[in-house]
């Protein structure tokens, strides 16, 4: 299992408000952006943007970063062995698979196996 990049989550309330300062922040244009449940993502720079209502935000605001890796199946190996708790997933989301693990110690993250498609933005 590789890790291929771990982007910083922001929670905010308009993604079209949100998106110039982080488009001047970076000088990168979003490689993705999409919509999941309730909320509108995009990814620029090193940030995954997601925005939404309070109340739309809430179950996510725990999770601490996003890590895009190779191989989702392996993550869920290593977090059995170490009895870590597996809030949700493996999912199918618009950009490939994802999971989201309390480590011990803590940490939550969200792991996603882009597919095809999403991983070609990686550049």
């Amino acid at each position: 299992m590789s890790v291929l990049a771990t982007l910083a989550r922001v929670y905010v309330d308009d993604l079209d408000t949100a998106l110039p300062t982080f488009l001047q922040l970076t000088g990168e244009e979003p490689r993705l952006r999409f919509a999941y449940r309730d909320l509108e993502l995009a990814s620029v720079g090193g940030y995954l943007l997601l925005a939404g209502t309070d109340e739309a935000l809430a179950p996510y605001r725990g999770t601490h970063a996003t890590t895009l890796v190779d191989d989702l199946d392996a993550v869920l190996r290593l977090a059995r062995d170490q009895d870590a708790d597996i809030l949700d997933g493996p999912n199918d989301v618009p950009t490939g698979r994802n999971l989201t693990v309390r480590h011990p110690g803590g940490a939550t993250i969200e792991y996603v196996e882009f597919d095809a498609a999403a991983r070609a933005t990686l550049g």
